[in-house]
């Protein structure tokens, strides 16, 4: 499912739990949120992904939002090269910000 920042904005929506940012192949940063027991993309206004030049772009955007934990999700390309039998390589997640657990 998708949300926008107008409908992030309105009331009842309830604190992020946890914002995940992720990397596309470094260049571009999408944001996936979790709120209560639903994740949603962050998408514009006609319902396109909403792209980021990097992960502070997203936080000053998000900057208005509760938000209880984020990581940085950059995923492994490693399992993709020339020559190597294909495996699963989880993906890199490093914790920015948060609170303690």
């Amino acid at each position: 499912m998708r949300i926008t920042l107008a409908e992030l904005y309105k009331a009842g929506t309830g604190p992020v739990t946890l914002l995940e940012i992720l990397s596309i192949e470094g260049q571009k940063y999408m944001a996936r949120l979790n709120l209560e027991d639903q994740t949603l993309l962050l998408s514009d206004p006609q319902g396109r992904t909403r792209l980021f030049r990097s992960s502070w772009e997203v936080l000053d955007t998000l900057s208005d939002v509760e938000i209880h934990r984020t990581e940085v999700i950059h995923g492994s390309a490693y399992n993709e090269m020339v020559g190597m039998a294909p495996s699963p390589v989880d993906p890199l997640r490093i914790r920015i910000q948060g609170q303690p657990q």
